[in-house]
């Protein structure tokens, strides 16, 4: 029989699946079948796949998320054929902490690890935690392994990795740890294939998402990258506040009188391009609106500012820079986003083609600049099912 991983991806409204098969080496980088679940807890949840299309669907109210699970468990299930098995369930699980820095198979004693981290990613991890243990409830013997977007920055130097804090700080787990660990590991794999021996000098990959983050890269391994402790900090994001003053947080409840709640919603939910704006946390709904709205353009202004500074700070890292590469749903799709960001980096020798950038090329960057400029599709579900693969081949 075809062995199929499953590889899911868990957030906090929406469930992302892919299914992937191995029966032959290396795994193809295309699904076989992809989907998702969303407006998970909302009025309208939808349900759709890359064979069905997209429907409405009803979930158990009392147990949506786990309404939503079974939903997508069973309809995997009911487009295999004969000749198919599901052989493990991937999961992107956002931090392993200062214990877990590779894929790990997934038994009682690492959930429980890994439910001690949810302080450290609380938008995160509880979501991918629930799924593995419902798909434990639903078919016990079928492997599961965790793969971790922290994982991926274990190969950075300590002093990327600490924080400015009390020794006995660090020595208690706090530092830096960064995220977006699986989408820069597929980068790791793409960008030779694209760029050949460029991709193993001095690279910055820019994840712009609904959250966001950049990657210096020095021999396709992470040097340095913007998120730390938390996936708060760093760039601007969609909702979230990226860098911040820790005063600023102090300020908010000793003088404000801000709950910690408060604080924490407000930082996580409320701020970002979505904050500043007063309207969106998509540039989507923003760059229409810039003529006339001056509250948006300050938005968008200070989300490419604070893009520009990070850039430029990670290529001092490096000592320089070959090859920038955009991607995620903002980096690979805003042609506007990027050719502000790159207008703001000619000091840099940064000099792009306005027609290829505008059809969202492989190269965007003209023939004579100094530091090529790329847009790459993340795979992030790909890496998830090559590491089961691999786990699961050397346990057999």
């Amino acid at each position: 029989m075809t062995p199929l991983i499953l590889v899911l991806n868990c957030g906090s409204s929406s469930i992302k699946f892919a299914l992937f098969e191995t029966g032959t080496a290396p795994i193809a980088r295309e699904a076989s079948m992809h989907g998702k679940v969303d407006g998970i807890g909302g009025p309208q949840p939808t349900y759709g796949d890359s064979r069905q299309g997209t429907d409405a669907v009803v979930l158990d109210a009392a147990r949506p998320y786990h309404s939503a699970l079974a939903l997508i468990h069973a309809r995997v299930r009911s487009c295999l054929s004969d000749a198919q098995r599901i052989a493990s369930v991937a999961h992107r699980v956002v931090h392993g902490g200062s214990k877990y820095f590779a894929p790990v198979r997934l038994d009682a004693q690492v959930l429980a690890d890994l439910k001690s981290y949810i302080p450290l990613a609380p938008l995160h991890q509880p979501f991918a935690l629930e799924a593995i243990e419902e798909l434990f409830r639903i078919e016990p013997a079928l492997p599961q392994v965790a793969c971790f977007d922290t994982a991926f920055h274990r190969t950075q130097a300590p002093i990327e990795q600490m924080l400015a804090l009390p020794w006995s700080v660090w020595e208690r787990g706090v530092r830096r740890y960064g995220f977006h660990g699986l989408s820069y590991e597929y980068m790791s794999h793409a960008l030779p294939e694209r760029h050949g021996e460029l991709a193993s000098g001095r690279v910055i990959v820019a994840h712009l998402g609904n959250g966001a983050s950049l990657c210096a890269l020095q021999g396709l391994e992470s040097v340095a990258t913007t998120m730390g402790f938390s996936a708060l900090d760093g760039l601007m994001m969609g909702s979230r506040c990226g860098s911040i003053d820790p005063g600023a947080v102090i300020y908010l409840m000793q003088i404000e009188q801000l709950s910690l709640d408060e604080v924490a919603h407000m930082l996580y939910h409320d701020s970002g391009l979505r904050g500043v704006s007063g309207v969106s946390a998509d540039p989507r709904d923003l760059l229409p609106l810039e003529d006339t709205h001056p509250q948006v353009r300050t938005a968008l202004a200070l989300y490419v500012r604070r893009i520009v500074r990070e850039i430029g700070a990670l290529t001092a890292v490096l000592g320089g820079l070959d090859l920038l590469v955009f991607t995620a749903g903002i980096g690979e799709h805003s042609d506007v986003l990027r050719a502000r960001v790159c207008q703001d980096l000619e000091w840099l020798g940064v000099r792009i083609d306005p027609q290829a950038n505008a059809r969202h090329a492989a190269v965007i960057s003209t023939a004579d600049s100094p530091v090529v400029v790329g847009v790459e599709k993340t795979n992030e579900e790909w890496i998830a099912a090559w590491h089961s693969a691999q786990l699961l081949a050397a346990a057999a």
